[in-house]
């Protein structure tokens, strides 16, 4: 009567599917490296909930206005749920081993207007801007 669910690969798996809801694991690849951020997630209509499960992560919120981008950076703590609020723009970096799992609506990644998804792709200075402040974070 107990299901299971693990996911062994590396980057996203939503495993468990309900009638609202979805039960994802985000594992380290280099997709979700430092190196390869390239933008920020936003969801109109939901939250979204992260929680540490291994490794090191650090979840990054923004406020946009304009060009300018303000964050709130913080080191995930193993164990402890962090939640996303609906309309923040967000994104998380990974440490290799890095393994996390998220609470999301079922629907946020299909296709708009479905989904419940929209991405800020950062201009050069933006990503150089996200990237020291990820590694001053890291110090």
């Amino acid at each position: 009567m107990i299901e299971t669910y693990k996911h062994s690969g590396e980057g996203y798996n939503p495993f468990l599917i309900g009638s609202k809801w979805q039960i994802a694991q985000l594992n380290y690849s280099l997709d979700e490296a430092l190196e390869s951020k390239n933008r920020l997630d936003i969801h109109h209509k939901t939250d979204e909930a992260f929680l540490l499960i291994d490794g090191e992560a650090i979840l990054i919120a923004a406020k946009i206005d304009k060009d300018l981008i303000s964050y709130d950076m913080q080191k995930m703590i193993p164990g402890i749920v962090c939640n996303i609020p609906k309309k923040v723009w967000h994104n998380i970096v990974l440490e290799p081993g890095a393994k996390v799992l998220i609470v999301e609506d079922m629907n946020t990644h299909l296709p708009l207007p479905e989904g419940d998804y929209d991405f800020h792709y950062f201009t050069d200075e933006q990503k150089s801007d996200f990237r020291n402040q990820i590694t001053n974070l890291n110090r």
